[in-house]
């Protein structure tokens, strides 16, 4: 089955774009709500021009003037990024969003921004959206952020130094929870020509800008894994094509999970297969996926599947995602009778038990939908609510996966 692009890849290339001289073409770009958050915005600039269905043109400066207001809807990655794009220009701009997302915390990131000399005013609850940013004094320099709490407020800091007079040099305070995507970060700046060093302590960009390129994405390693944890739920064998291609997600961490569960899993030319048979032994798994923390829904459904104890570990901070992404998601899967212990940072699942037919709430969370459809394939039936959600990142999810979830009914 093929799985789109990633966005998380799409969003930092965008950006990237957008602030390179000249013209970029950027070609397998997802459809998903997140992303379309950006591409409107470059539209709006008078930025974006269309050559296909998932190819874009992106023609770049590094002076910016984004809209006066915009929507981000329910895009936590991209209103953190556009609210540092905000603070390169120096005309007033305002990142709202829906509900949902004015509850996520923003304050680290416009702390940050604040401290670098731009103008952040919050316009309703301290350290949330709606924010006013504008450039003030933003030229660069050094600011330390904590490492505990979201890589996406390092990731917004650091795509936009390049154009800054003095670069940036960002101190980590504190362990770096989802290092991966820093350095995901980093190696598309890279791409797009940025000088980036990551170490343990800090991460250090300098001035210089961005060149122009055309850039294409790569297969979501976070999409596909909905579809590589199926066979541990039900016997059988999935294939996701040119999965082998992507080189810049840590949610590539999904393929030795399934090893360490037991799945078989094959890789002919740039094709990912993975599969289980009837004499296949599944085996729990006690794992820190701090590195891959949007693979735990998908993940820790599975392990429903598997007899015994499994854990998940060092992810207490994505309690403050799209949802709760531990207790939302362990109060959902009990539904069906399961047993699972919330821990501060983590889960423990005991599997391998009878489960029963149930209805789903998605609490606002795409992947919460996406993890609990797979409870189709050990139910006679699951109901999923407001299924819409899936819209965020993978559109065309339900139907894209239907050969695999077979009945699975997406609300009433």
């Amino acid at each position: 089955m093929v799985v789109p692009g990633s966005k998380s890849v799409a969003n930092r290339a965008l950006v990237c774009a957008l602030l390179a001289d000249g013209e970029s073409v950027i070609s397998d770009v997802p459809t998903g709500d997140d992303t379309h958050v950006l591409l409107d915005v470059a539209e709006e600039m008078g930025r974006l021009f269309r050559v296909g269905d998932t190819t874009v043109a992106i023609r770049g400066s590094s002076e910016v003037r984004l809209p006066g207001i915009i929507d981000a809807r329910l895009a936590g990655t991209s209103s953190r990024f556009l609210t540092a794009l905000a603070a390169l220009g120096d005309a007033t701009c305002i990142v709202d969003g829906e509900e949902p997302l004015r509850m996520r915390p923003m304050s680290d990131l416009h702390d940050a921004l604040s401290l670098l000399g731009a103008e952040v005013s919050c316009l309703g609850e301290l350290g949330h959206l709606p924010v006013s940013v504008s450039r003030g004094q933003f030229q660069g320099g050094t600011v330390s952020i904590r490492g505990d709490v979201s890589s996406q407020f390092i990731s917004a800091l650091m795509l936009v130094s390049p154009v800054l007079a003095e670069g940036l040099c960002i101190s980590i305070n504190g362990d770096l929870v989802s290092r991966s995507y820093v350095e995901m970060t980093a190696r598309v700046m890279q791409e797009f020509g940025a000088l980036v060093e990551v170490t343990n302590t800090s991460i250090i960009v300098q001035s210089g800008g961005y060149n122009a390129r055309d850039f294409s994405i790569e297969p979501d390693y976070s999409s596909a894994a909905f579809a590589l944890m199926a066979p541990v739920l039900r016997q059988g064998s999935v294939t996701v094509p040119n999965l082998e291609l992507s080189k810049l997600q840590g949610d590539a961490e999904v393929i030795d999970i399934a090893k360490e569960m037991g799945l078989n899993v094959v890789i002919e030319g740039t094709d990912i297969t993975v599969s289980r048979s009837s004499n296949t032994v599944l085996r729990p798994i006690d794992r820190d996926m701090s590195n891959c923390s949007d693979l735990v829904p998908a993940v820790a459904v599975a392990c429903l599947g598997i007899n015994g104890v499994s854990r998940i570990r060092g992810v207490g901070f994505i309690r403050h995602k799209e949802s709760d992404r531990l207790g939302d998601l362990a109060h959902e899967m009990t539904k069906t009778g399961a047993s699972i212990e919330v821990l501060e940072d983590g889960l423990v699942i005991n599997g391998g038990h009878v489960l029963s037919s149930a209805t789903f709430e998605t609490h606002h969370d795409h992947r919460l939908a996406m993890a609990l459809s797979l409870l189709g394939l050990v139910t006679d039936e699951i109901v999923i609510n407001n299924h819409s959600v899936v819209t965020k990142s993978w559109p065309q999810y339900f139907s894209a996966m239907s050969s695999i979830l077979g009945q699975t009914v997406i609300g009433k």
